[in-house]
């Protein structure tokens, strides 16, 4: 037999065509695999398992998606709010820009008549009692009465170039020099520009809304020179507007909505407009509560520091309340607009544009409460919360259900296994429990013969594991070698535990046999692995992979008088060419035991073959004669590198008695290429056959072994535990988290 001469000790470079970069590919490919498929495969466990989960990730969903609509929603909403607030502010201004026009052109109409000019020039130096001022003013009271009335003012001045009001509706005025504001105002149109003077508190006795004469009232004029034939200006006419009718009429022309308010102050943030709000703010105590009390030119724009709308108290005096934002900021920049919110004069959280006019001294702001412009977010975000409260109440309503539910099936559970009755067979012994499921000792009724029956763990009862409990019996049972566990029955009992029997073992397997008396003779190692490559060749040809061939997965028995009797066990994770099973071991899954993994296994899990279990098979080999595995190492992922990149020190090397033909022969096992190795179990059988010390292992000797074993002796722990089987682990901090499952120590 030719055989392939295997490296020399403690060569560690790459091998069979595997580059470095290719290790290293594989093994970045590795670590991808192992994280994203323990998380995929955990979540799904997780998923299938805990109903209540999916209500609870809905809520989160649609809170998530909530969040981002009403966000999106909100940002939609401002930009549209301040596009709102801006144009009823231009709209606001563009309307009192046309009314101060078209009362200006009233105001130079009237100054331009014969009748204004006449009775200028006969008084416009008066002494006081002169029967001709007398007369004259009259004359002009007489004609500019319909006039008034006409347009709807309330009175006239008629100013000197001396600032002294020589003619007015009420004598009282009339010879008065005009004194502040007044004369700053009369003393621009005397310069011969027209124009319409900011509100202000009359320094005369004028008569208010009820008719009754008295200082203070809110007035306003609009004013034109009176001109003499030249062109030259020697009076001033001024027409008297009412303010709180007219002007703030104008600024109310357009409002947002049903807390819309458009308002105008001057530079100290004096209201130079009447508020929507008067009868509120008597309340507050924001004004005197007086029925003539009015907020034109009385109340002064300041931020009180609590809502007193919602019934807050302000806890600062007025004196040192902040003036509101508009009127700061648009004293200081301008134009300007706010959408996050701000506190107005009465504490009200706002939405506002501003704006300055310096021509007139005067500044505009458009405003809207805040909860009615945002008022579709809060709807929304109304609805979210419920929507969210039903989701977590059906998460937490299912969650209770399916725990009581739960609790009961796991009584009904109980019961039967406390029964020790499961069908016609009746439970003796818990034998072994392992990651699938638990083991007994049971007695069929009937034919009286000992059998192990497996149970499916209760934790382990969702679809995903009930199909692959399903698949091993079926994988299984196709097998008919002798060397491979037989399978007797396959059910589930009316509380919903699923279970098959199997023949039962009486023995030990070949990990613990090698833990209790050490590594075992080469003939004796060559016998059994005959029987494995038997039950392998088998599945081979059916087109099947075990992929969990290890020393705790072998069985020794003894069967029908012949001693040193193997059994292959747990056909779990066997993979099959069926594609519509691929689904029951995780696609990209590294699925075995990291100890007898082969490279292949490692770096390309979908595309193990035949190669890979006679890979393990040289492992367990190698197991068997040295007494400790091929790589060993402080963690999964170092073996698993070992595996793919370094040389195994030959058995013999180790001190292990062993020939060259069946040392050349585990080591072209395990080579790191699939095609340096026997490709098949059946492969395997032949060059075992062919090995010197064939044959030399016989049932006399096995016989004897088995009447007189020898004294235990103790194998030293190598690495993490040897039959633990790799499916889908978790990396944390470059090393590995070990979920694994445990095979069923010495049963079948």
């Amino acid at each position: 037999m030719s055989a392939t001469p295997p490296p020399a000790p403690g060569n560690t470079g790459p091998v069979s065509g595997l580059s470095r970069s290719a290790v290293g590919r594989a093994s970045h490919r590795l670590f991808g695999r192992l994280t994203s498929s323990a998380a995929l495969d955990a979540t799904a466990k997780f998923l299938q398992r805990q109903l209540w989960a999916w209500p609870a990730i809905a809520a989160v969903l649609i809170g998530g998606a909530g969040w981002w609509v009403n966000s999106a929603i909100e940002s939609a909403l401002r930009e549209q709010r301040v596009a709102t607030m801006t144009t009823i502010l231009k709209a606001d201004v563009e309307a009192l820009r046309e009314w101060v026009q078209r009362e200006q052109q009233v105001a130079r109409q009237m100054a331009d008549t014969a009748e204004v000019r006449k009775a200028a020039r006969e008084i416009s130096a008066p002494e006081i009692g002169r029967s001709s001022d007398v007369k004259a003013v009259e004359e002009l009271r007489a004609w500019l009465a319909p006039r008034l009335k006409e347009h709807g003012y309330r009175g006239f001045f008629l100013v000197n170039p001396d600032g002294v009001i020589v003619a007015a509706e009420e004598d009282q005025p009339q010879g008065k020099k005009l004194t502040e504001y007044r004369k700053e105002f009369f003393e621009r149109v005397l310069a011969g520009q027209p124009g319409v003077c900011r509100p202000y508190k009359s320094l005369t006795w004028i008569k208010d809304d009820n008719g009754e004469l008295r200082m203070g009232v809110p007035t306003m004029f609009v004013a034109a020179p009176v001109r003499d034939e030249s062109g030259k200006v020697f009076a001033a006419l001024g027409l008297r507007i009412r303010p709180d009718a007219d002007f703030t009429r104008i600024l109310q022309t357009s409002q947002a909505g049903r807390t819309g308010e458009t308002y105008a102050f001057d530079r100290q943030g004096l209201m130079l407009s009447q508020s929507r709000f008067d009868e509120e703010m008597k309340e507050y105590g924001l004004l005197v509560d007086r029925p003539e009390e009015r907020s034109i030119l009385t109340l002064q724009l300041k931020n009180p520091g609590a809502n007193l709308s919602e019934g807050e108290r302000t806890r600062t005096r007025r004196a040192e309340w902040p003036l509101t934002k508009p009127v700061t900021e648009a004293v200081e920049h301008g134009d300007g607009y706010d959408v996050d919110g701000y506190p107005d004069y009465r504490g009200v959280p706002k939405l506002g544009a501003w704006t300055w006019h310096p021509e007139y001294e005067i500044g505009i702001v458009t405003e809207v409460n805040r909860d009615e412009a945002f008022r579709p977010v809060y709807i929304l975000r109304g609805a979210l919360a419920v929507l969210l409260g039903m989701l977590l109440l059906a998460a937490a309503a299912l969650f209770a259900a399916m725990w009581y539910m739960t609790r009961q099936q796991q009584k009904l559970r109980a019961a039967v296994l406390e029964a020790k009755q499961l069908g016609q067979y009746t439970l003796e012994e818990k034998l072994g429990q392992g990651g699938m499921g638990t083991v007994y000792r049971a007695r069929h009724a009937m034919l009286r013969r000992p059998t192990a029956v497996k149970l499916l763990d209760v934790a382990n009862m969702t679809d995903l594991a009930i199909a692959r409990f399903e698949r091993e019996v079926q994988m299984t049972s196709v097998l008919t070698h002798p060397n491979t566990v037989a399978i007797y029955d396959y059910g589930r009992t009316p509380e919903g535990v699923f279970y098959y029997a199997m023949e039962f073992l009486d023995g030990t397997n070949l990990d613990d046999l090698v833990r209790q008396y050490g590594p075992l003779p080469e003939a004796r190692v060559v016998y059994l692995l005959k029987q494995v490559c038997g039950a392998l060749a088998e599945a081979h040809a059916a087109g099947l992979v075990h992929r969990d061939v290890k020393p705790a997965n072998v069985f020794l028995t003894r069967r029908g008088g012949l001693h040193d009797f193997v059994k292959v066990l747990d056909f779990g994770l066997v993979k099959v060419a069926d594609a519509r099973e691929a689904h029951l071991t995780s696609a990209n899954t590294v699925t075995g035991t990291p100890l007898y993994l082969s490279p292949e296994g490692i770096s390309q899990p979908d595309s193990v073959g035949p190669p890979a279990d006679v890979y393990a098979l040289g492992a367990v080999a190698y197991f068997l004669l040295v007494g400790q595995p091929v790589f060993d190492g402080k963690s999964v992922v170092e073996i698993c590198m070992k595996h793919m990149n370094k040389e195994p020190t030959p058995p013999s090397s180790r001190g292990a008695v062993v020939g060259p033909e069946l040392e050349q022969l585990l080591l072209r096992c395990l080579a790191k290429s699939p095609d340096s190795r026997p490709q098949n179990a059946g492969a395997l059988l032949a060059a075992l056959e062919e090995c010197p010390v064939s044959g030399k292992w016989t049932a006399t000797l096995a016989a004897s072994w088995w009447a007189n074993p020898p004294a235990p002796v103790t194998v030293r722990e190598t690495g993490p535990p040897l039959t633990q089987v790799v499916s889908t682990p978790a990396v944390q901090n470059n090393d590995m988290t070990q979920a694994f499952v445990p095979s069923e120590s010495g049963v079948g």
